[in-house]
């Protein structure tokens, strides 16, 4: 029974073994990276409705307006919990190396949009005219901090 009770721990000692000599060196934190893509997936359909109603291709209101902003601030509010060191690379990032070796500048720019789209919430725009100005301030902070921290990939 002893043997039996050795030969199954190290069995399974062998089968962890082998598990964990199939991780590439260095492996990579995948979860982080996930969570990422979920938020600017999140993003991109929040900036899809909000074109739409610009271009007059959905009605525009209010209140789908708040919800558009309520959405991306929401987003801005977690995005920068998802760089730990171990999610540099790998599961296709776009995240550019600058968020690491410029964190400073990173977190200014995050800090910068969730404090637009803080704005763009309570600014309540009326009509189509004025949503499309201060959305406009909101997805500029989108094209500098892609230009900036985003390497794309194919």
């Amino acid at each position: 029974m002893r043997l039996f009770r050795l030969s199954a721990a190290a069995a399974a000692i062998a089968i962890s073994a082998t598990a964990l000599s199939s991780l590439p060196a260095g492996a990579q934190n995948d979860s982080p990276i996930e969570q990422r893509q979920k938020l600017m997936k999140e993003n991109g359909k929040s900036a899809k409705a909000a074109v739409q109603m610009i271009k007059g291709e959905a009605e525009y209101s209010p209140e789908k307006a708040k919800e558009v902003f309520t959405s991306m601030h929401e987003v801005a509010m977690k995005f920068g919990d998802y760089f730990p060191q171990d999610s540099k690379t790998g599961h296709k990032t776009e995240a550019a190396p600058a968020i690491w070796d410029k964190p400073e500048e990173f977190k200014a720019a995050l800090a910068k949009f969730q404090e637009d789209t803080a704005a763009a919430m309570d600014s309540a725009p009326a009509d189509r005219q004025a949503f499309q100005q201060v959305f406009g301030k909101v997805a500029q902070n989108c094209k500098s901090c892609h230009e900036d921290f985003r390497v794309e990939k194919d």
